[in-house]
């Protein structure tokens, strides 16, 4: 008696191999940033907590000898707070996206692992960790002092969208640039250091004279900043705030990026 060979299933298309592909090469890329930047010592993410801990506290004991509350509210460590977060979130995600790139060239000879995912990796990571930073910082913030603020959380989506969208988009610039170009970093290290003092973390857009006002509005952070303290004081309109403005110098710059990405990343990464 003859047995019939078990059916074989047809080959699946080359399309749904690959379907997956690029979220578990992300996958896995994220897990070894997070390995190789802060898994090597015990605090290395207790570190990333503490440093902006430690910069509000000092704003905070600093204007506290000059001026008996901020310019909003009663208590500094939340007013820097709103100031600060967004901030970091910017610099440290264009930060991130900007050295793609040059932290996963040897990854990038493997033909499964592509510059797009590189980035998104790194992007992703980012993001979340600054969100999950600032949740801690805010709320403890808030459980420890008597802050007289309430919390609107469609105002702080969006100050937080506007933020990494921004980074990215300068990110992904920056990640051409960088590579391409070595001296136009150490310029860039030079040309943003003044951000902090003309982004509104340590003062209000309101406070300023109207000629630096003009000024300063086409300055995308200032917004970021402003949008995000009034999620946080209900007295606190930001008139000035455009989230349209912000997403759109964000999409301009990071489809500048892409182009040049996609037309050189190869020589990018022969140099």
């Amino acid at each position: 008696m003859t047995t019939k060979p078990e059916q074989a299933w047809p080959p699946l298309p080359t399309s749904q191999k690959l379907r997956f592909a690029t979220p578990r090469t992300i996958l896995a890329l994220i897990l070894r940033e997070m390995a190789s930047t802060h898994g090597r010592s015990p605090g290395g993410y207790i570190w990333m907590v503490m440093e902006p801990l430690l910069g509000i506290a000092l704003l905070s004991a600093i204007f506290s000898l000059g001026f008996r509350s901020p310019r909003i509210g009663i208590n500094f460590p939340i007013f820097f707070a709103t100031g600060m977060m967004p901030f970091f979130l910017f610099m440290d995600l264009s930060g991130k996206v900007a050295q793609s790139i040059t932290y996963s060239r040897s990854l990038l000879a493997y033909p499964r692992v592509t510059f797009v995912d590189a980035i998104l990796a790194r992007a992703i990571l980012s993001v979340l960790t600054q969100v999950l930073i600032s949740c801690i910082v805010l709320t403890g913030i808030c459980l420890a002092f008597e802050t007289r603020t309430v919390f609107l959380i469609d105002r702080a989506f969006i100050a937080y969208a506007m933020a990494a969208a921004l980074g990215l988009g300068v990110g992904l610039l920056n990640c051409f640039m960088f590579t391409m170009f070595p001296l136009y970093q150490r310029a860039w290290n030079v040309l943003t250091r003044p951000l902090v003092l003309i982004s509104g973390v340590i003062f209000l857009y309101e406070s300023l004279p109207e000629w630096v006002q003009h000024m300063l509005w086409y300055n995308p952070l200032m917004h970021v900043t402003g949008e995000l303290r009034g999620a946080f004081y209900l007295q606190y309109e930001a008139k000035y705030v455009n989230p349209a403005y912000v997403f759109g110098v964000a999409l301009s710059i990071g489809l500048i990026g892409l182009v040049f990405l996609r037309r050189y990343h190869r020589d990018m990464l022969e140099r």
